[in-house]
């Protein structure tokens, strides 16, 4: 048997998240599993690095998935390519070990929040940014943005009901980047809860608007109420940036 690892880059506008469900077909990774099934005459379950939810987008999610087929990596990036959806892309195929998991041997992720800060709408980019028509305060958002870094209970930053898994994480950076009217904010750290990025970046929004102190992201962290963060920033500019594994 054989384990092959897919690069994949998505546009998420459309499907209910990458995560299959059993209510319905309109998801990522049924839409590949689905073309992969066809392509070798098996049942296909590919594992991805992660979930992505719905409306949010992907650079570089990572899957794999084993098969007795004997298609080359390029034949089976061919295949996929010509009969998934356009909004769904195989970057690449390679073959892998067969104790390769995109999931569990995955070390860390960058996610990256693209902001529109600029008084008049984009037409262009309106469907994977959030259009903020107010200036921010950059400055502060990057000084809040430093009391993220290191290793917190982020459960203050996660809209998940489940009290039974650890809310630990470590973030290694977040950078903001300006280009004109675009911000964009880059997330990299070791794993994320639900939600947890789009509700960050509510927070350094708020801290943008004066709304919140950039030092209250210390106080929000030791208390751990969702209560006490922002609000979740909207899923259409959030995109699944990159994937590492040792």
């Amino acid at each position: 048997m054989r384990n092959y690892k897919l690069t994949i880059e998505y546009d998420g506008s459309r499907y209910n998240g990458w995560q299959r469900l059993g209510n319905t077909e309109n998801t990522i990774q049924f839409k590949i599993e689905n073309v992969l099934s066809l392509m070798t005459g098996e049942e296909i379950k590919i594992i991805g690095s992660g979930r992505t939810d719905a409306g949010v987008h992907a650079f570089n999610q990572i899957a794999n998935f084993k098969t007795y087929c004997t298609k080359s990596p390029l034949e089976i990036e061919n295949y996929c390519n010509q009969y998934l959806p356009q909004d769904i892309v195989i970057k690449k195929v390679t073959e892998v070990d067969e104790r390769f998991h995109a999931r569990y041997n995955a070390v860390s992720k960058i996610y990256l929040y693209r902001i529109w800060n600029q008084q008049t709408p984009t037409a262009f980019k309106r469907k994977y940014s959030y259009h903020i028509p107010h200036q921010l305060d950059i400055q502060a958002m990057r000084q809040a943005a430093n009391y993220f870094v290191g290793e917190h209970d982020f459960k203050a930053f996660s809209s998940a009901k489940s009290k039974k898994k650890s809310s630990v994480r470590t973030i290694y950076s977040i950078n903001l980047n300006v280009n004109g009217p675009e911000l964009d904010i880059y997330f990299h750290g070791n794993g994320f809860l639900y939600n947890m990025v789009r509700i960050m970046t509510g927070t350094l929004i708020e801290i943008g608007e004066h709304k919140q102190k950039p030092q209250n992201i210390e106080d929000i962290l030791q208390e751990r109420s969702r209560e006490e963060a922002g609000v979740t920033a909207p899923a259409q500019a959030l995109f699944l940036y990159d994937v590492f594994y040792e």
